[in-house]
């Protein structure tokens, strides 16, 4: 009891100190649950004690003593940005039933604290006579100075003081439903568990996937095997069972999460969030939540994405049908001409058909795709594109033992970041792959430039007791997807932080996550790191072929199912008055025109529940980015094609107009520069095969 006490009376809250850690990198395994609090009241009143000087200061109002002193104290030099940072990218991918009690209490603060910055009149006032009389900028200050005024006109800067309080109420209601979204998917994805203990309920299973759902009971205290809603363990299932019983049992868990009549349940918090969004975005003028977004997207308005979404239905639609078809085909052939194809038959099927046709599928690949070859793979193409290296460093604290830690050094031997890389699920992290940050690049007031620290997060398969990680083509994938996005961080080189690495318009961010994806297919990349993890034998020219030849397989189905995700989020924020629709049946609607088989509108499953892109990350009115910049970047790869998939002029090129740019420009502007001219769909199309040409002159226009 006394070294307790001992303890508890030395502790000192860390985020109050200068970081004794290599690079200030964040002390991790010094934090305590009550340190947050205490740092997110102290950083909220240290704020105000900043604003009180930029607002009370009696010089006239300049971009110096404004603007910049705004930006720099909001980033590095700001508390609450520092104790935010950590505690809500730990709430993502390390959480607990106290850290999310914590995020309740301090949600609201948050909330309510950005209100008093944005909708200070005094703050305005500077902000707008800066924006009207300034100093001769440079145009990533000219930059800064627009993002700024808009953000405050966006905010409600111009509302009159009952439109400020209306303001007020609904930011802040949406602030705490977007966190029960989050709070309640992450509940009900890991509630769910197929507990199996007859051995013949595993019929058509590989050995991984035998070996992983042993392992998943094993560390429940269960016998048998266990089989979870994450994805290396459903879609292994998903694609391999011969139960056909068990497919569907599993499907449905899985699309049906966030519907029961339970606490955890998202549809009145679905449509609660779509009416606070519409009515801010009235309130502030714009008929729609997704007039307001697009104001400040490359896209523009909802008429440029409904035609991007309508061009990508016209050329891929009849190629998803005749996919489809020649599937269900198949599995009439195998069960019987009155067999009909279901939801969770399509995994199955999809699968016996590759091996059909190109004698292929995951399992193949796994002993090639070992975690730590992968690794190296990836780093290598970083290092052969951009000279950079990547070198591990243990005495980097990390929040959980699967965290490692690196230095990133450019071709100098410079110092270039801290990056840190999360593979695999677990029960306090969410699902699915991003990359973040836990500081961001800028150049700081005694003109040093501050390297960032990025991070990515994914759910990859685990090891096991008998096999280290072996990972599918398609996780190899994700890892280059948020590899991509860590680029964008790593490259950074702007003065301010707010413009930095991936903050640009948000339908530019996943273009060089997408662009890393093509690497995936490359033999001149595979044949850098896939080497059998047990004889170290290169993986045959052979299976890389096929490989190659299969990476249409699908295509244009998949394209489709994204549309129809576009399209779902676009009729959700284009509603003019108030949405009380029945969400399941409003989902079939939205997205029928992208949908090939209609079997799906015979269940009662649900995705707007689940959709967290939409709901809770960011991407309401703005899911169509994905598409967007897949035709950015099937361009942009068309350059490295050309020239050399590894070569290093090209590869600079990316990295000076548009890796290292960030937001400091439009995306356009940065883009052309890079390209030579403007995008067209053409790349895209030929890459995925599709046989026509109509689309991409309309795109011209």
């Amino acid at each position: 009891m006394d070294n307790v006490s001992k303890d508890k009376t030395e502790h000192r809250n860390p985020f109050f100190l200068k970081y004794n850690t290599p690079h200030e990198t964040v002390p991790f395994n010094e934090i305590r649950l009550e340190d947050y609090e205490e740092a997110f009241a102290e950083g909220i009143r240290r704020d105000n004690e900043q604003l009180d000087k930029i607002i009370n200061n009696p010089e006239k109002p300049t971009f110096d003593n404004t603007l910049v002193t705004k930006e720099d104290d909001d980033g590095y030099y700001g508390l609450l940005g520092k104790v935010s940072t950590v505690f809500f990218n730990l709430l993502s991918a390390e959480t607990n039933d106290e850290m999310d009690a914590l995020a309740q209490k301090i949600q609201p603060m948050l909330t309510k604290h950005a209100n008093d910055m944005m909708l200070n009149e005094k703050l305005f006032e500077r902000v707008k006579y800066v924006h009207r009389y300034h100093r001769k900028l440079t145009s990533e200050e000219k930059q800064l100075l627009e993002n700024s005024y808009q953000s405050f006109v966006r905010s409600g800067a111009l509302l009159d003081e009952a439109g400020k309080e209306r303001l007020r109420k609904l930011t802040e209601e949406a602030s705490m439903l977007s966190l029960q979204f989050s709070q309640n998917l992450l509940k009900e994805n890991k509630a769910f568990i197929l507990h199996l203990t007859d051995e013949k309920e595993l019929d058509g299973l590989p050995e991984t996937a035998r070996e992983a759902a042993a392992m998943a009971a094993k560390e429940r205290g269960k016998e048998g095997w266990v089989v979870t809603l994450d994805y290396p363990s459903f879609g292994p299932f998903m694609t391999y069972s011969t139960r056909r019983d068990l497919r569907e049992k599993l499907y449905m868990a899985r699309n049906s999460v966030c519907i029961h009549d339970n606490d955890e349940n998202n549809i009145e918090v679905c449509k609660r969030l779509v009416n606070l969004r519409r009515e801010v975005a009235q309130l502030l003028g714009y008929n729609t939540y997704a007039d307001y977004v697009l104001k400040r997207r490359m896209a523009g308005n909802t008429r440029n994405v409904y035609r991007l979404l309508n061009q990508l239905i016209d050329a891929y639609k009849p190629a998803a049908e005749k996919e489809h078809d020649e599937l269900e085909r198949l599995a009439r052939r195998t069960e019987g001409k009155n067999f009909e194809m279901m939801p969770w038959d399509k995994g199955f099927y999809s699968h016996k058909l590759q091996m059909k046709k190109y004698n292929l599928d995951s399992e193949m690949l796994r002993p090639y795709f070992e975690l730590s070859r992968v690794i190296e793979g990836v780093f290598g193409l970083a290092n052969k594109l951009y000279g950079i290296t990547f070198r591990e460093k243990n005495d980097i604290p990390v929040y959980h033992p699967d965290v490692k830690a690196y230095e990133v050094f450019d071709r100098d031997g410079s110092f270039l970041a801290v990056f840190y890389a999360d593979f695999h699920p677990r029960k306090g992290k969410q699902g699915g792959a991003w990359m973040t940050e836990y500081q961001g690049q800028f150049i700081d007031r005694k003109g040093e430039n501050i390297r960032p620290h990025v991070s990515v997060v994914m759910n990859l398969t685990k090891p096991t007791d008998e096999k280290p990680a072996l990972l599918t083509l398609d996780e190899v994938e994700t890892f280059l997807h948020e590899f991509g996005h860590s680029l964008h961080g790593i490259f950074a080189n702007s003065r301010f932080e707010s413009l930095s690495g991936t903050n640009v318009l948000w339908d530019f961010v996943e273009l060089p996550s997408q662009f890393m994806e093509n690497f995936s297919v490359e033999k001149e990349f595979l044949s850098t790191f896939a080497f059998h993890y047990k004889t170290g034998e290169a993986i045959p020219d052979e299976l890389i072929d096929r490989i190659v030849k299969s990476r249409n397989f699908m295509a244009a189905m998949a394209c489709m199912r994204q549309v129809s995700l576009g399209l779902l989020d676009m009729a959700y924020y284009t509603k003019r008055d108030e949405f009380d629709e029945d969400i399941i049946q409003f989902e079939r609607k939205a997205w029928a025109k992208a949908v090939v088989s209609k079997k799906r509108h015979k269940l009662e499953t649900c995705m707007t529940v689940q959709f967290s892109h939409i709901m809770a990350g960011g991407y309401a009115a703005g899911y169509y980015s994905y598409k967007w910049a897949e035709v950015l970047d099937a361009d942009a790869f068309n350059v490295f094609k050309k020239h050399g998939i590894f070569n290093r002029e090209t590869a600079q090129s990316f990295r000076d107009n548009i890796l290292s740019r960030g937001g400091t420009e439009h995306p356009m502007t940065l883009y052309k520069r890079f390209r030579g001219g403007e995008p067209t769909i053409d790349a895209l199309l030929r890459r995925n095969g599709i046989k026509t040409s109509r689309v991409g002159r309309r795109n011209k226009k």
